[in-house]
C-alpha cells in the first residue's frame, strides 16, 4: 500500500486534500508529501512517523543531539550540503545518517562508495536536520563549498583591486551568502550582526536578546572577507573603493513579508573592515505599552502622564536599554485623529501611522534644536525627540511644554530620581524644570526565562542579596536550555521600571538643587519603586533570574 493510500486510511488526509496535494505536486513538481506540508495538511514530523512506520525505519529528534567530530567528517561536505544528510553515529563500520528523504535510496549507495561504511538511514524533520548542519558545519557552509570548489580565483584579490572586488561582490554565491547572513539574524531574532576581521579568521557574531553569540561558521570564510564586505557596500549604497574612513548606509529589504530596515556601520580595522548592522523589524518592534513589561500599577500611572495636556516626561537608562521603544510605545498609545503628533529623531528607527516624523540631519544644519523650534510653528498636540543631548534643546523642550505641549524625550541617566539634576546641569534654570517636568522614568532590559525549560527551585535565603528576602510560599525559576533558547535558558526581554511622579514635595526639592538622595526619599513616600526592587518583584513572579537584576541594578 503506497503511503498516500495509508494517510487516507488512517484518516490523517481526506480525499479531497490528497487531491489538491497531487494537483499541486503535479503544476510545480513537487513530491507527493512536500506538497501535503506545502499545504499545511500535517506537520513534517506527523508524515514521518507514518513513513518510519512503513519503511521499517527508526525516526530520529535532533533537537537535542550531540555529535563527535569523527562521525561529522564521515561524510564528505558536498553530499551533506547537495542532498542534506547528517551523520548522527558511526560505529562497528556502520555510520548512522539522518535524512528527510527516505526514497532517494541512489545517495545511500553513494555514501557507502565513498566512505566504504555500511549505511544506516534514519529519519527527521528537514528543519531539524537543517539546523544540525548549521551548528556543526557553520552557516553559509554549502555557498562557500561552491566558492572554494568553483573559483579558486577569490583568493588571489588583493585589497585595492576595486574592480575584482565588485565583480566578486556580484557573483551570485556571494550574493546569497551575505543573505544567508542577514536571514539567520532575522530568523534567530538578533538585533544587530558583528562581522570582525582578524588576522587568521573572521568572526560574525549576533546580539540576541542583548547578548552577543558566536555564529558557527566555517574556517574558509574568512578567504572570501572582501567580498562579504563589498556586498554589504553595494546593499548599503557605499563606496566600495573606500576603506580608510567610516562609512554609513541603510538597507531595506523584506523577508516573509515582514519590512526589515539595516543601519550599516563600516569601520577601518588592523585587518580589514569591521562591520556592525542594526536591524530594525518593525513587526516586531513596535511595542504597546502593555506588552513592555510594565506591571499593573507602573502601566496605570504611566499611561496617566502621557494622558496629560503638556509638560515633559523623562525616559531615561544607558544606551540599548529600551528607551526609544518605550517612546514609541507611549505615542502608539495616544495617537488618533484628534491630536497632532510630531517627532525629531536621530535617525528615525520606524515609522508610526499617524504620526509625522523628522530626521535630524546634520549636514544640512537639521538639530534637534532647530527642528522642535520649528515644529513647534506647525501647532502640534504632542512632541517628541530622540533625545536630549545638550542645553539648547533642553531649554526648546522647556519652552515647548511651557506653551502647552506634551513632550517626550530621553535622557542618559541612572536611576529616575538624577533626570531632573541632569536638565539643571545642562543650564536650565531650577524653577524651569520643577514647573515643566511631570514624570521621569528609568529603566533597563532584562532577558526573560525560557518558558519550554522553565524549572522551579527554591534557593536558602544565605544564598541571596541581603535586600531580596524570601516569603515561604515563594518559589523562584531559571532555566537550564533548551532547544527553544538554544541551551542559554533565556527567551526574549523585558523592562524593568522606576517611574517618579512629580509632587510639590519633589518640585521644592529641585527648586532647592536637593541631592538625589533627597529626591529618592521624597519620591519614596509617594510610592516610587525603584528598578531593583521591580526586578525582584519580576524574579518572584518567574518572569527574569536573579543573575539577570544583579546585571543591570545596583544597592
Amino acid at each position: 500500500m503506497i503511503i498516500s493510500d495509508i494517510l487516507v486510511e488512517k484518516g490523517l488526509l481526506a480525499r479531497e486534500q490528497l487531491g489538491e496535494a497531487m494537483a499541486l505536486q503535479k503544476a510545480e513538481g513537487l513530491r507527493l508529501d512536500r506538497a501535503i506540508i506545502q499545504l499545511g495538511f500535517m506537520n513534517e514530523r506527523e508524515l514521518l512517523e507514518v513513513m518510519a512506520e512503513q519503511l521499517h525505519l527508526p525516526l530520529a529528534d535532533l533537537t537535542d543531539i550531540s555529535i563527535d567530530q569523527h562521525t561529522l567528517k564521515s561524510l564528505p561536505l558536498k553530499i551533506v550540503y547537495r542532498k542534506r544528510l547528517v551523520p548522527i553515529s558511526r560505529q562497528n563500520g556502520t555510520v548512522t545518517v539522518a535524512t528527510s528523504d527516505p526514497f532517494d535510496l541512489y545517495v545511500f549507495d553513494e555514501v557507502k562508495l565513498l566512505t566504504g561504511l555500511n549505511v544506516q538511514p534514519v529519519l527527521a524533520p528537514r528543519e531539524e536536520i537543517e539546523k544540525v548542519i548549521k551548528t556543526h558545519y557553520g552557516l553559509g557552509g554549502d555557498t562557500l563549498d561552491e566558492l572554494v570548489g568553483d573559483d579558486e580565483g577569490f583568493q588571489a584579490v588583493s585589497a585595492d583591486a576595486s574592480d575584482d572586488l565588485l565583480e566578486m561582490a556580484q557573483e551570485a554565491s556571494v550574493i546569497r551568502l551575505v543573505n544567508e547572513i542577514i536571514l539567520e539574524a532575522v530568523n534567530e531574532r538578533a538585533s544587530d550582526i558583528h562581522i570582525e576581521p582578524y588576522e587568521h579568521q573572521l568572526s560574525i557574531r549576533y546580539r540576541i536578546d542583548g547578548v552577543l553569540q558566536e555564529a558557527s561558521i566555517p574556517p574558509q570564510m574568512h578567504r572570501f572577507q572582501a567580498a562579504i564586505i563589498s556586498r554589504i557596500k553595494i546593499l548599503a549604497n557605499l563606496n566600495i573603493a573606500e576603506r580608510r574612513v567610516p562609512q554609513d548606509g541603510r538597507i531595506k529589504f523584506q523577508v516573509g513579508g515582514r519590512q526589515i530596515d539595516v543601519r550599516v556601520s563600516i569601520i577601518p580595522m588592523l585587518f580589514g573592515e569591521g562591520v556592525v548592522m542594526r536591524l530594525l523589524d518593525k513587526a516586531t518592534v513596535l511595542y504597546s505599552l502593555t506588552d513592555l513589561g510594565m506591571d499593573e500599577e507602573t502601566h496605570e500611572r504611566f499611561r496617566a502622564l502621557i494622558d496629560r495636556p503638556h509638560g515633559i516626561i523623562l525616559v531615561t537608562g544607558p544606551t540599548g536599554s529600551g528607551k526609544t521603544t518605550t517612546l514609541y510605545a507611549a505615542l502608539n498609545a495616544i495617537v488618533g485623529p484628534e491630536l497632532k503628533v510630531l517627532t525629531v529623531e536621530d535617525p528615525v528607527e520606524y515609522h508610526l501611522q499617524g504620526v509625522n516624523q523628522i530626521p535630524v540631519d546634520h549636514q544640512t544644519g537639521m538639530s534637534f534644536e532647530r527642528g522642535l523650534r520649528a515644529i513647534l510653528r506647525h501647532d502640534p498636540d504632542v512632541v517628541m525627540i530622540g533625545e536630549i543631548r545638550d542645553l539648547e534643546t533642553a531649554r526648546a523642550a522647556t519652552q515647548a511644554s511651557l506653551t502647552g505641549h506634551l513632550v517626550l524625550s530621553t535622557l542618559h541617566t541612572n536611576d529616575a530620581a538624577s533626570a531632573p539634576m541632569r536638565m539643571i546641569d545642562m543650564g536650565v534654570e531650577p524653577y524651569l524644570v520643577s514647573s515643566t517636568l511631570i514624570g521621569c522614568m528609568a529603566q533597563r532590559l532584562v532577558r526573560k526565562i525560557c518558558p519550554k525549560c522553565r524549572t522551579e527551585f527554591r534557593p536558602p535565603q544565605e544564598k541571596l542579596p541581603k535586600d531580596f528576602q524570601l516569603a515561604p510560599e515563594d518559589s523562584l525559576y531559571y532555566g537550564p536550555g533548551c532547544p527553544n533558547c538554544h541551551n542559554v535558558g533565556y527567551r526574549g526581554r523585558s523592562g524593568l521600571y522606576e517611574l517618579l511622579f512629580m509632587s510639590d514635595e519633589i518640585s521644592e526639592k529641585i527648586m532647592e538643587r536637593a541631592p538625589t538622595p533627597e529626591i529618592v526619599n521624597a519620591a519614596r513616600a509617594h510610592g516610587l519603586r525603584l528598578l531593583r526592587e521591580d526586578g525582584w518583584l519580576k524574579v518572584r513572579r518567574g518572569i527574569t533570574t536573579i543573575d539577570e537584576v544583579l546585571k543591570c541594578t545596583a544597592l
